[in-house]
């Protein structure tokens, strides 16, 4: 069995016409996982609900990775009836509440890995790791993984949180925001030139805990697998991580719309095998992906070899 957290809600955070983070990607990708031999397999469970009482516990963790003011800008937006944080980044009036209910998620994902010694997967929107600690940007309102990684880290026996992050834009939030963190790391395979124009090879964090691999437009999963054995994997077992968090992207895709990269959906399941060898402890949150049937194949692919 497999956790994998949702619910129709995420569908509420409307972006407009043509926009391509739009509801129907992950619309996409329930049909799939419930079209496969395995559906059986999957626990489907919903995240824990927006209320007052959530939100009094969520506000310090919000707090501790994002600005008040960024967190004050998001809702005033969100609640007067919506509009842009910035010129890619829209948001509606269920923006906000649906924003929460993503962190949420993420966390009820921490919660299902580290209960169940296995990994889960959290399919939820908006994205979060373009998000800086006090703006969003790239279709992101606030870092899922960079907040779930330090929720991770106030769990008994969690003393090491690592972020892969395989999008293939560059995670800027999330870098920014655990670079400075010593018991945090970052890893990020990305498509360089591309947006947002950060993560440069030679960045190593304040601690040696930042590994950025440019990948150039065109790059298969030849490549890939170079790079995961010759740099990825040997990063994440020197930093020894008691629990992976994977920022999944799946806009490396072939068929993307908004990048270069060769890969195949299949691919995302040779990563997964690659992860599975450093721990069962993992966290799956999505991120990028726009080609609905490249995204909706490639979170199957990830899922599968989960079970394997």
């Amino acid at each position: 069995m497999i956790t994998v957290i949702y619910c129709d809600q995420f569908l509420e955070h409307k972006t407009g016409l043509l926009h391509p983070e739009r509801p129907e990607r992950l619309s996409a990708i329930v049909k799939a996982l419930k079209a496969t031999p395995w559906a059986a397999q999957i626990d489907w469970q919903f995240p824990t609900a927006v209320t007052s009482d959530s939100k009094t516990k969520l506000k310090p963790l919000l707090e501790e990775v994002h600005s008040v003011d960024h967190i004050r800008l998001v809702k005033a937006i969100s609640v007067n009836g919506g509009g842009y944080l910035d010129g890619d980044t829209p948001l509606s009036t269920e923006s906000y509440e649906v924003a929460l209910l993503a962190v949420n998620a993420w966390l009820d994902g921490i919660n299902s890995v580290l209960e169940k010694n296995q990994p889960a997967f959290v399919l939820a929107r908006p994205p979060g790791h373009h998000a800086e600690a006090d703006r969003g940007m790239g279709f992101c309102l606030f870092s899922n993984a960079a907040i779930a990684a330090h929720y991770a880290l106030q769990q008994p026996n969690i003393n090491k949180v690592a972020i892969l992050d395989w999008d293939v834009h560059h995670g800027n939030g999330t870098q920014a925001i655990i670079e400075n963190h010593p018991n945090l790391a970052y890893c990020s395979l990305h498509q360089s030139p591309c947006y947002p124009g950060t993560g440069f090879e030679g960045e190593q964090g304040a601690y040696n805990n930042v590994l950025n691999i440019p990948m150039s437009p065109g790059s298969t999963v030849e490549l890939y697998k170079g790079a995961f054995e010759s740099k990825v994997m040997p990063f994440l077992q020197n930093f020894q991580p008691d629990l992976l968090i994977v920022s999944a992207g799946y806009d490396a895709n072939h068929d993307d719309p908004l990048a270069n990269i060769s890969l195949y959906p299949q691919d995302y399941g040779l990563f997964t095998e690659y992860c599975l060898q450093l721990t069962s402890k993992i966290l799956f949150g999505l991120e990028g992906g726009y080609d609905l049937a490249s995204l909706a194949q490639s979170v199957v692919a990830t899922i599968e070899s989960c079970l394997a």
